[in-house]
């Protein structure tokens, strides 16, 4: 599978935002936006001109597509189930995107970056309902139960997880820090989103 092996940080400066793909640097005056919020490359500082509709459309799409680390396929799949969806379709997007279980695994703290989380899931870290589950892209429900392998939670890297992340756990998911068990309450919601998107600009992107 095709994957991003460049600079993270790279993909910030581009989308002129924070993804929050490093972890604890991009709370730190460490952060390549912070520090040089230009585009990358050898035109970034240069004058640029005013984007068309089009260019804010696919701005807005790959910010989500690579907060997230989808490829295009992934991420236009992710959209045409959105579309089917009962609903608002950007809402249903953002939803479905906040549902993947290397998404929660984020959010209720586990690891310090959305990459991380993914590359924890990948080696089977952890369980959903008691049950081994390895693959990113899982979508949870309410009511399920993500936790750490009891092999696992010994491990060097879970234990900041198990001393209480500063990161503020969003409402949807309710993490009992000291079993390292996140359960979630409810589905997510648009408020729930941790980074600036306007998500109808990638629904005019798909809509053309």
């Amino acid at each position: 599978m095709a994957r991003y092996t460049d600079s993270v940080c790279r993909l910030c400066r581009r989308e002129g935002t924070k993804l929050f793909l490093k972890g604890e640097k991009c709370f730190s005056n460490k952060c390549a936006v912070s520090k040089r919020p230009t585009p990358p490359g050898q035109h970034g500082q240069a004058r640029q001109r005013k984007p068309s509709e089009y260019g804010l459309q696919l701005r807005e799409k790959q910010k989500a597509r690579r907060a997230y680390g989808l490829l295009e396929g992934q991420f236009y799949r992710t959209y045409e189930r959105a579309s089917n969806m009962k609903g608002v379709t950007g809402e249903n997007l953002l939803s479905l995107l906040e549902r993947r279980i290397d998404n929660v695994v984020y959010r209720a703290g586990f690891a310090a970056s959305r990459p991380q989380a993914r590359q924890l899931v990948l080696h089977g870290h952890f369980q959903v309902n008691g049950k081994k589950v390895d693959i990113p892209s899982y979508e949870v429900d309410q009511n399920d139960v993500i936790s750490v392998k009891q092999k696992s939670k010994e491990l060097e890297l879970f234990k900041a997880a198990r001393e209480g992340s500063s990161r503020v756990v969003p409402k949807w998911l309710t993490v009992n820090a000291d079993e390292l068990t996140a359960t979630v309450a409810a589905l997510p919601a648009r408020e729930d989103i941790d980074f600036s998107l306007q998500e109808n600009m990638i629904v005019e992107f798909y809509s053309r």
